[in-house]
């Protein structure tokens, strides 16, 4: 069955609860570029940082979100990914999810480099036998030789991000989740990095990524969603730039 992605009425709210004067002042301050503010049914300040969205993403569909910062972008995506759960309206979500939000998360410093490979294989949901599959294909590309024999906390930041890219990029899904195109390490490895992102994006039924990047959406999306303090602005087609 194909893979999609099917919102309605989707709502996300942040109450805020420490609401003295002062915290509360501040806390609006910083998020005139950001959600709605409301309150709950306790009467805490809340931020409606989603409301009410509603759409259909299928097979083929490459969707980019912009916006502003504070716009509702990451929010989004991490809901797709299941770190939020909506607090209104319904999601349904067809196949499985592979999510580049934070390639270095779940990382464990005092583990070696292999060892954080079944680590995050099985935080992926893998089994034993597919992780072990995969293990020296994702030490390959690291390019980090004996040093993933070593505890992670003694390499550099290039080289943990090296690890967490390999490792995250290494699962093969149906629906691809991304903030922003990912970047890593010097004008070599980056380059492999980035030929790996387009097969990757290229065997996704489904691509999700917020970019801030114009000629990345126009390069790799076939629609764009415009987000504007948790709503949708605008859903259109993107037109590909001739050539």
């Amino acid at each position: 069955m194909e893979a999609f992605i099917r919102a309605r009425d989707l709502s996300v709210d942040f109450p805020i609860y420490d609401n003295s004067h002062r915290s509360f002042k501040k806390k609006v301050l910083n998020l005139t570029t950001g959600g709605r503010i409301g309150s709950d049914a306790g009467k805490h300040p809340v931020v409606s940082a989603l409301a009410e969205l509603n759409f259909d993403f299928s097979h083929g569909d490459r969707v980019g979100l912009v916006g502003h910062n504070g716009s509702g972008k990451t929010t989004l995506l991490r809901v797709l990914s299941g770190v939020y759960a909506p607090v209104r309206g319904q999601l349904s979500v067809r196949g499985k999810i592979a999510s580049l939000l934070d390639v270095s998360m779940g990382l464990d410093p005092d583990a070696t480099g292999f060892e954080n490979i079944y680590l995050r294989g099985i935080m992926d949901g893998l089994k034993p036998a597919l992780i072990r599959s995969k293990i020296d294909e994702i030490a390959d590309f690291t390019d980090l030789g004996e040093y993933l024999n070593l505890p992670v906390r003694t390499y550099s930041s290039g080289m943990m991000l090296r690890l967490a890219f390999a490792i995250s990029t290494s699962v093969e899904a149906d629906i691809l989740i991304m903030d922003e195109w990912l970047s890593v390490g010097d004008a070599e490895f980056s380059a492999k990095a980035a030929a790996r992102l387009d097969v990757l994006v290229g065997n996704a039924a489904i691509l999700v990524i917020a970019s801030h990047n114009p000629a990345l959406i126009a390069r790799i999306c076939t629609r764009k969603i415009h987000l504007e303090h948790g709503r949708v602005l605008s859903d259109e087609p993107v037109v590909p730039e001739v050539q």
